[in-house]
């Protein structure tokens, strides 16, 4: 139960802080989302995720996160080895040059992935899957990149 508790702390002050100051705080955002959804409007359809970042972050933040350049080495489909014919990046994205190796591949990998999300360039991989996912393959693929 404490450890419960713990987490939802966290999971609290997680979101609390995605939000600048000008936008709208989450209590206030989950009522004005259930009013709606009560109301039979668009947040019905549109779930939380979608009216969170559309209608309580503010103007400039949704457009922000809806408009993320693309990184610009993420282009080649490839095959899995499994015939899956994902997308995965060629080298890690210069924009994350600044990071340590590991966390550039990681960072170069999950950008990739949600552009992919967009347009089902993942072929059936998740992020992380029994087996290997598309982050361990996509993290091999960018190690053995920079070795050759």
């Amino acid at each position: 139960m404490r450890t419960l508790a713990i987490l939802v702390a966290i999971l609290v002050a997680t979101f609390a802080s995605a939000f600048e100051t000008s936008a709208m705080t989450m209590e206030a955002c989950g009522a004005k989302f259930r009013a709606e959804k009560e109301s039979g409007s668009g947040a019905a359809k549109m779930g939380w995720n979608a009216f969170r970042l559309s209608r309580c972050r503010g103007e400039e933040l949704a457009a922000a996160t809806s408009a993320a350049p693309e990184p610009a080495v993420l282009v080649a489909a490839a095959s899995t080895g499994d015939g899956s014919g994902a997308v995965f990046p060629k080298e890690v994205d210069p924009q994350f040059g600044k990071e340590t190796p590991t966390k550039a591949r990681f960072k170069t990998c999950v950008a990739q992935y949600r552009v992919n999300k967009a347009s089902s360039g993942n072929a059936g991989l998740k992020w992380v899957q029994k087996g290997g996912g598309y982050y361990s393959a996509c993290n091999k693929r960018l190690k053995s990149a920079k070795s050759t």
